[in-house]
């Protein structure tokens, strides 16, 4: 059973919820909002062309959906979770990097450009999803490597203590 790092939870539902309702109003996008979102992600990508407009939107909006819910599922592990989300924002970064007119070639954002350089913010939550469940473990393992010598030396303490006991009596009798 995974357990949700508890630092992880406002990230992910943040950041699991956004990305969810985003695929669900793609979901139920007319003919015009296909259109127009396919013919800018074509533009980019241009295997995506032969796709039709519809279709690329209803699977744009599975996408968005699932990474959304595995954002927001606890049983998923934050390095799952991070890796998902990291892939997905690695395409949007990939749309603002290779549509001409989204920066201005310093990678500053244009007007045109801002609403999806903005998506940034999901690279570095997905990036820190994963890099932090390793850093938890680490914890984990110095806490029992910790907990161990604590108990060794108790029962140093213990050895030690019923050998003085024991001297102790000696001594008495």
């Amino acid at each position: 059973m995974t357990t949700v790092d508890l630092a992880q939870v406002p990230q992910r539902l943040a950041t699991g919820a956004f990305i969810l309702n985003s695929g669900l109003q793609k979901w139920s996008g007319d003919e015009e909002t296909a259109a127009g979102i396919h013919g800018f992600a074509a533009g980019t990508y241009p295997f995506l062309k032969d796709v039709d407009p519809p279709t690329f939107l209803k699977g744009l909006a599975a996408g968005e959906i699932a990474v959304g819910s595995i954002l927001l599922a606890p049983f998923v592990s934050g390095r799952v979770a991070g890796a998902a989300l990291t892939a997905f924002s690695a395409g949007l970064l990939g749309l603002y990097l290779r549509t001409p007119g989204m920066h201005d070639g310093n990678l500053r954002p244009t007007q045109q450009g801002t609403p999806i350089a903005k998506d940034i913010w999901m690279l570095g939550i997905g990036t820190a999803l994963v890099l932090g469940n390793g850093q938890r473990r680490a914890e984990k393992k110095a806490e029992r490597k910790a907990e161990k010598a604590v108990r060794k030396a108790e029962k140093r303490a213990a050895v030690a203590e019923a050998k003085v006991v024991k001297k102790q009596r000696a001594l008495q009798d």
